[in-house]
């Protein structure tokens, strides 16, 4: 190629368009570096900062003025760290109320439950010292072990159809026993949770526990109340080791009655049921006999692995078959009370008051489950009872839903018919020996009382029954305190005569007969009737309390609540 051909310009696209044009080439500096926007201008000289330095600081400022120069950055603490003004030997000055700090005092002469609901109602920052009872050295039992002791407890509690707050005072009072003072349960229908926070500049431990399965046994529930209770003493050391053997042993013993008791027991409580609304003897053996049939297949599906749900509606249809086979057969019987007694057997009356129970202590999530359940166990026996009577309608019986019951002509017999469904019911329950006597005796009174305001003082059922089972609550409640243990072994069987087991037959009927204006006011009277017996339990249960010496000596704190506001 010519010197010509060189100098020939080149074509656009042979050019980049940030090519420097031909010409004196610029001076190429000596070394490429970027600045920063606030480096000073060139030609500023930059005094040193020091005798002896040799670099400048870029944040110098002219006039000698210099800058902080930028802290390294600290490596990201936990929350509870204390911050960095603080310091431990000039802390800050603490606020005291002009009033000053009350005391809180504990008297050890009352149930552990009164003083653990106490202080689970207090705030943390005013709950008092604990007292280590259980300590064997100056360290102490390993935290994540006593937080699972506790639940194990609380599970046992919970899945035996303990309300929430006692569970959660029981939790409370085994962490307590071990030194834990600053620990928060938690309890739910299914879920029980504890943490517990050494100090407020250490990190808390949380663990939960999940119940899985829920089987009424009393006498494994008072066995855990005594552990408890012996855990809650200043005067019996327990060991970790020694609570959990005890409670692998509380977990392994079996049931205080056998299946075939149960289902005898079943058919005595709906026979007692039966003649408690007016039957005679053939009511009570028919009775009897549809309930231990409906207890045996609901047995047989419970094997089967099928819900509860489908347990209730199998197990209601045997009393109703009976006595709508009664009705057709124009045998001269009271097929209602056949069917009423049947029925008796199957309300949740237990799951019920532990409902209610919970929604008036402020366990508004656990109220609603529970009270769910019920309602679909109730669906359940519905749907059992009103298949048998439709059809049984179809085929010509005669049943009539505003038929009554002739229940205040036989006051002696009604009031033994009383006791003997209690007594029934505390053995379904598996409730100890020792307990059956009380709550049978507990189960007449209550029964004395209803009908001593009903029938001979003209008052309303609703009332009445929710004064019967007030009176089954405060008794209950004392002998409870009595034994330091729990109250549902002495309440529960006990409301069992109380249960709305007619005005849900009549409900019923109302609907399968196409007469649904009425089935709907029976029904509703029986919902009336339920919540009346929950709320009167509580309310003796609290009766109690409000009486007797509790555990501070102060007023027992309730939640504070807002009033539209």
């Amino acid at each position: 190629m010519t010197d010509a051909e060189d100098r020939k310009p080149q074509s656009d696209e042979a050019r980049s368009g940030f090519m420097p044009p031909a010409g004196p080439a610029a001076p190429a500096e000596a070394e490429s570096s970027t600045t920063s926007e606030f480096a000073l201008p060139k030609g500023l000289a930059v005094p040193k900062t020091g005798p002896d330095s040799e670099t400048t600081s870029e944040f110098a400022l002219p006039n000698g003025l210099d800058v902080a120069p930028p802290q390294p950055a600290e490596a990201e603490g936990s929350a509870f760290s204390p911050p960095r003004t603080y310091s431990a030997k000039q802390p800050p000055a603490a606020f005291t109320p002009p009033s000053g700090v009350p005391l809180v005092r504990l008297t050890k002469d009352v149930p552990w439950q009164d003083r653990m609901r106490t202080m689970l109602r207090m705030p943390v920052t005013e709950r008092p010292a604990p007292e280590p009872v259980q300590r064997h050295d100056d360290a102490g039992p390993a935290v994540p072990r006593v937080l699972d002791l506790t639940l194990r407890i609380g599970e046992l509690l919970l899945a035996g159809g303990e309300g929430a707050e006692d569970v959660e005072a029981a939790m409370f009072a085994v962490c307590r026993s071990y030194g834990l003072d600053r620990c928060e349960p938690n309890v739910t229908f299914t879920l029980l949770s504890i943490s517990y926070q050494p100090s407020l500049v250490d990190d808390p431990v949380s663990a939960s526990r999940t119940v899985r399965r829920r089987s009424p046994d009393y006498t494994r529930l008072a066995a855990v109340y005594r552990l408890v209770d012996d855990l809650s003493d200043d005067e019996t050391q327990v060991s970790l080791e020694e609570a959990y053997r005890r409670l692998a042993e509380i977990r392994r013993n079996r049931h205080p009655y056998p299946g075939w008791v149960l289902t005898g027991a079943s058919g005595l409580l709906a026979g007692a049921a039966s003649v408690l609304v007016g039957g005679g003897f053939l009511v009570f053996v028919a009775a009897a006999l549809g309930a231990m049939l409906g207890d045996r297949l609901a047995w047989l599906c419970a094997g089967r692995g099928l819900p509860e749900f489908y347990q209730f509606t199998v197990a209601a249809m045997p009393p109703a078959a009976i006595g709508v086979t009664l009705t057709l057969a124009h045998a001269d019987v009271k097929a209602s009370a056949v069917i009423t007694g049947g029925l008796f057997a199957l309300l949740p009356g237990r799951a019920l008051v532990a409902g209610v129970q919970d929604g008036l202590t402020g366990f508004y999530i656990t109220a609603s489950a529970r009270l769910l359940e019920v309602l679909y166990f109730f669906v359940g026996i519905v749907a059992g009872v009103l298949t048998v009577l439709y059809f049984g309608v179809q085929l010509g019986a005669k049943l009539s839903p505003d038929a009554e019951f002739g229940v205040s002509e036989r006051p002696g017999w009604q009031i033994t018919a009383s006791m003997l469904l209690s007594l029934t019911f505390a053995v379904l329950l598996q409730q100890e020996r020792s307990t059956v006597l009380m709550v049978t005796l507990n189960g007449g009174v209550a029964w004395v009382v209803y009908g001593a305001m009903h029938y001979a003082g003209g008052i309303s059922p609703v009332a009445s029954t929710a004064v019967a089972a007030g009176v089954v609550g405060l008794f209950g409640q004392l002998l409870a305190r009595y034994r330091f243990a729990s109250a549902l072994p002495y309440t529960t069987a006990a409301i069992g005569p109380l249960l709305p087991g007619s005005a849900t037959y009549f409900g019923l009927l109302g609907i399968a007969q196409s007469e649904v204006d009425s089935g709907l006011v029976s029904l509703t009277k029986a919902v009336a009737l339920a919540m009346a017996i929950a709320i009167g339990v509580n309310l003796g249960s609290e009766i109690s309390r409000l009486f007797l010496r509790i555990g501070s000596a102060e007023k027992r704190r309730a939640a504070k609540r807002t009033r539209g506001f």
